[in-house]
């Protein structure tokens, strides 16, 4: 027995359950419905099948969801390893070593990741910094920083950490990872610093 059949099976059960249990007064007398259960076994087969039509009209009529997601590293095998950094200016984090780029959302030449889709964005990003000196990076959007991650030197020498956020995102909005001044930092075959993000849902 297929599992639709089954399906259709048990619901023709439970609704034979309830129809024992109600009754209704036509001309005076009640009376319990009068319909078999062959003839409710095929009402069923022929809703269920009506809904499943509508559900695949509803699914051409919105579509699928798009998909955008990114995952890049800073360095890649033709960057030699070491610092980057320090800059007398606020710079861009070039991402060279590109992992995902579905959508084709993030430029590497630019480093940035530019929406082509309104909606919800997640994105997020590590950092590893050498002995010196202290590093600071940012998450910005378009012209506005939105989260940071801040280094101060200690007596290990060397760090790491992450940061992450939502943030909706408008068609042409730009994200990316900027090095502030005076800072550095460090990178490898590792991978130790990455940008990613990817579509939660559009709006």
């Amino acid at each position: 027995m297929s599992m639709k059949r089954f399906s259709v099976l048990l619901l023709a059960m439970c609704l034979g359950l309830l129809e024992a249990q109600v009754s209704f007064k036509d001309n005076g007398t009640n009376r319990l419905t009068s319909m078999s259960k062959e003839e409710r076994l095929a009402a069923l087969e022929r809703r269920l099948e009506s809904s499943e039509k509508e559900v695949s009209h509803l699914k051409s009529l919105i579509g699928a969801p798009p998909a955008i997601a990114f995952s890049v590293a800073l360095m890649d095998e033709a960057t030699k390893p070491g610092d980057y950094g320090p800059f007398a200016y606020r710079t861009i984090l070039p991402y060279r070593k590109v992992f995902a780029n579905v959508g084709n959302g993030y430029n590497p030449a630019t480093g940035t990741f530019t929406a082509y889709v309104r909606g919800m964005y997640f994105f997020r990003f590590t950092m590893f910094t050498s002995a010196t000196p202290n590093s600071v990076a940012c998450i910005w959007k378009n012209n506005v920083f939105v989260v940071c991650l801040w280094d101060v030197k200690g007596y290990i020498g060397a760090d790491t950490g992450s940061n992450a956020v939502v943030l909706p995102m408008g068609v042409g909005d730009r994200v990316s990872v900027m090095l502030e001044p005076n800072m550095t930092v460090n990178d490898g075959q590792s991978h130790l610093n990455t940008f990613s993000g990817f579509l939660l849902f559009p709006m």
